[in-house]
């Protein structure tokens, strides 16, 4: 009984965690994205000519992106501190292997998201809702498996 309690008070605050991360990361994408009003020609920086611009990437694409990395790089970490306390316990060379799978899957999170991409001094801009895909693929998968962690 008591583990089962323990249980739904980590699952509960996880999900709290989540959310507020996602609340978060939408209130700093719009902050930013304000400077740049949607749907109007946006002009690409140099090198191309000043004229050059291009139409009809939508900002909204860009704010849910910034969550969901931002949920992803949470996930990660929960998975990444769940495997490492994992392996203290069975010094599983499997575990081990979970590890560097999350390791590698915190890079990537890292790396593709938004405020790191803008904090690096670089604007994302022409992917339109190809620019959130892949991470919202990726959340999916990381919600499985973290899931699946908490379940067992």
């Amino acid at each position: 009984m008591k583990t089962c309690m323990n249980d739904k008070v980590k699952f509960g605050l996880t999900i709290v965690l989540i959310a507020m991360v996602g609340l978060l990361a939408a209130a700093w994408a719009i902050t930013v994205e304000r400077t740049a009003p949607l749907l109007e020609p946006r002009p690409f920086t140099p090198p191309y000519p000043s004229s050059f611009s291009f139409r009809g990437d939508l900002e909204i694409f860009y704010i849910a992106k910034t969550v969901i990395s931002s949920i992803n790089l949470t996930l990660v970490i929960i998975l990444l501190g769940t495997y490492v306390n994992l392996y203290r316990k069975t010094k599983s060379e499997f575990v081990i292997g979970l590890i560097v799978f999350a390791l590698v899957l915190l890079l990537y999170t890292v790396v593709s998201n938004p405020i790191v991409i803008y904090l690096a001094g670089f604007r994302p801009f022409g992917l339109g809702p190809f620019a959130m895909l892949p991470d919202m693929f990726a959340l999916l998968a990381l919600g499985v498996l973290l899931y699946l962690t908490l379940k067992y």
